[in-house]
């Protein structure tokens, strides 16, 4: 279904040329209106009740979602050509600027994969009696509350809600699906008069629930503690956080979605081969402790990952990929942005790249109460910053914007980032990649006005096609030309394998290990050969190597040599003694019969040690043709069975 901008000018706030738009995005754009959160209302309905359109105003999405359901449709697709355009002290056309964030908008974006989360209202609340207990009546007529004491008080005589004592020694899981072990558990005795009392302690108990609301003011159970969905922290010496927490809890309950946020395949993930690990890097950098070793690969837990994106922006060979939106979706809104904004007059664009929450917010506070955006700054929101890695921005340089920065949030996970951009500054353009982290709309402002690009965008702007590895070198080239080698940082994914030939015996373990094929043997001579733009730089042929005769050289080889296999170590081969057939390395053969012809047991005399210098085949004749052949002998006597001793006896 073709797409309907309905155009707003906000009270005639911003200037809108709704026949210049449609005709640079090729869509159908309504007359402009000035009122429709307000006064116009009723033209919103009619709209919203045709299905096809696009609101051009984001601050009034409640309002326009209540419409929908008035008038039994979808809610509508909102963008913000307001804040992030039309308010602007820019005295530049503003005309190119709007075009590209309408055109983006107007993409048709898969929806997002997700699975349901049930949550029954078990909620095990933590923490001394004071601050529990009183958590607990409120929450018991909404929720089915057990209070894990912390302290040493007595039993309570409420029985609105189950009351235990113990140590909490482990806890895993997340929203609907907690698992919890408990030593020394104690749990209320009713039976008998006077003062309840406590059962005698027990180790292991283990139990399950729903929400974890931690009032104990101790160390958190998990790591990221505030992205642990179901589990609710607060300081118990402070009534307003503890309120809040709460009140949160007594939500949830119900069916959630829980956004898949990351895809993964496993057979080409590079963490491990024969117990030598080789990539670990979404594991050191998840920050929720959602991906685990599995054997040679890793394994994420959906339930858990909160989806920062990281291990999808340090994964050297697109095992991880961010899935919310996936990479071709992310290139083909940088590319749709790039495109309109130079088809429509506009000139070196930078792209501001931020989240859906901090970002946000700055950009529509620098709208209403400072300058807002520069006319040539093109606004682009993500799910996960972090996950905006270097392909992504070289992908936008290639696809013709001058600049990329990054609007840091207090919230944004730093250490793929602290990768992901210098990887991007030394291939892309120190310059090119910028990184604001502020917090002060005004000082945002400050920084986009004072620094105009630097550079002008490619002359020939790419279409980013394919997995991030290929965008990445696709953009390099556009970038650089194809005869550069580019040096990278020294945990970059690029680089050359650099091999130690009077060390390396051609054994070809790292041929069998690697992950990526880039290390090949010759199946007709002693080889070792290299592609080198399938190189992950993993670590793992290093790792496996038993003569240390494998280094890295970290860079980006653009020439074609890269796409081509190169030999990085050969030999002659030994020729069978008896057949003539080479097999094996000479210089290896040589060296095995030097120290065992005449010296080991098994090789000492000269027909035994001649057999190290056989291929296989003729080995085996020969020890079939030896005097202590140990095939030679004679049949194995039959197996005797129950039936032979019964029929013995019967014979005497």
């Amino acid at each position: 279904m073709s797409k309907r901008l309905i155009l707003c000018n906000c009270s005639g706030t911003q200037d809108i040329d709704s026949d210049a738009l449609s005709e640079a995005t090729g869509l159908s754009c309504s007359r402009t209106f000035s009122g429709l959160c307000t006064t116009q209302m009723e033209e919103a309905a009619k709209a919203i009740a045709t299905g096809d359109a696009i609101l051009c105003c984001q601050q009034e999405q409640r309002l326009f979602e209540e419409l929908a359901a008035e008038v039994e449709v979808d809610a509508p697709p909102l963008t913000d050509l307001r804040d992030r355009a039309g308010w602007s002290d820019d005295p530049r056309s503003k005309l190119p600027k709007m075009a590209a964030l309408l055109a983006e908008a107007a993409l048709s974006i898969p929806a997002e994969k997700s699975v349901d989360v049930v949550s029954e209202g078990m909620c095990l609340i933590i923490g001394a009696s004071d601050v529990a207990l009183e958590a607990a009546r409120k929450l018991q007529d909404a929720l089915s509350v057990t209070v894990l004491l912390t302290d040493d008080a007595d039993p309570s005589d409420d029985r609105g809600f189950d009351l235990i004592k113990g140590q909490l020694k482990t806890a895993h899981g997340a929203l609907g699906a907690f698992e919890l072990r408990i030593d020394a558990l104690q749990q209320v005795n009713p039976a008998g008069r006077g003062a309840l009392t406590w059962t005698e302690p027990k180790d292991g108990a283990r139990s399950e629930c729903d929400i974890l609301l931690d009032l104990s003011g101790n160390t958190p159970l998990f790591p990221a503690p505030q992205k642990r969905e179901g589990y609710l922290r607060a300081d118990p010496g402070s009534l307003t956080a503890v309120a809040d927490a709460v009140l949160e809890a007594s939500q949830l309950v119900g069916t959630f979605e829980k956004p898949l946020y990351v895809a993964l395949e496993p057979l080409i993930c590079a963490h491990s081969r024969a117990e030598k690990i080789g990539c670990s890097n979404c594991l050191n950098v998840c920050p929720t402790g959602a991906i685990t070793p599995d054997g040679d690969h890793v394994a994420i837990d959906p339930m858990i990952c909160a989806g920062c994106g990281a291990c999808a922006a340090l994964c050297p060979s697109g095992a991880i990929t961010y899935d919310a939106p996936s990479p071709s979706t992310m290139f083909r809104r940088i590319q749709t942005l790039a495109s309109t904004f130079l088809s429509t007059g506009g000139e070196a664009p930078r792209l501001l790249v931020h989240d859906q929450d901090h970002g946000r917010q700055m950009i529509a506070m620098a709208a209403r109460y400072g300058n807002g955006l520069p006319a040539d700054v093109i606004p682009l929101d993500v799910t996960a910053l972090s996950g905006f890695g270097h392909a992504e921005m070289l992908a936008a340089l290639a696809s013709g914007f001058a600049e990329v920065s990054l609007l840091l949030s207090p919230t944004t996970e730093r250490d793929a980032l602290d990768r992901e951009v210098p990887l991007a500054r030394a291939i892309g353009g120190e310059d090119r990649i910028n990184v604001f982290d502020v917090a002060d709309p005004d000082m945002l402002c400050e920084l986009l006005y004072d620094f105009a690009a630097k550079h002008a965008p490619v002359e020939e702007p790419i279409l980013p096609m394919g997995s991030r590895r290929q965008v990445a070198r696709l953009a390099a080239k556009a970038l650089h030309g194809d005869q550069k080698v580019l040096p990278l940082p020294e945990d970059a994914p690029y680089g050359a394998v650099l091999v130690d030939t009077d060390a390396c015996t051609l054994c070809l373990s790292c041929v069998s290990l690697c992950p990526s094929g880039a290390l090949v043997e010759n199946p007709d001579k002693p080889e070792l050969r290299f592609q080198e733009d399938a190189c992950l730089q993993c670590g793992l042929c290093s790792n496996v190597c038993p003569e240390t005769a494998i280094t890295y050289e970290p860079r980006l080889n653009l020439t074609d040599a890269a796409l081509t296999q190169v030999v990085l170590n050969e030999e002659e081969p030994f020729e069978c003694v008896e057949c003539g057939v080479p097999f094996g390395v000479k210089s290896t053969i040589e060296k095995i019969t030097e120290k065992l012809a005449g010296k080991h047991s098994m090789f000492g005399s000269d027909s035994a040690a001649r057999m190290i210098q056989m291929c296989d085949d003729c080995r085996v004749k020969a020890q079939f043709h030896s005097k202590d052949n140990p095939f030679s002998g004679g049949e194995r006597p039959a197996v005797r069975t129950t039936d032979d001793y019964f029929s013995k006896r019967r014979d005497h």
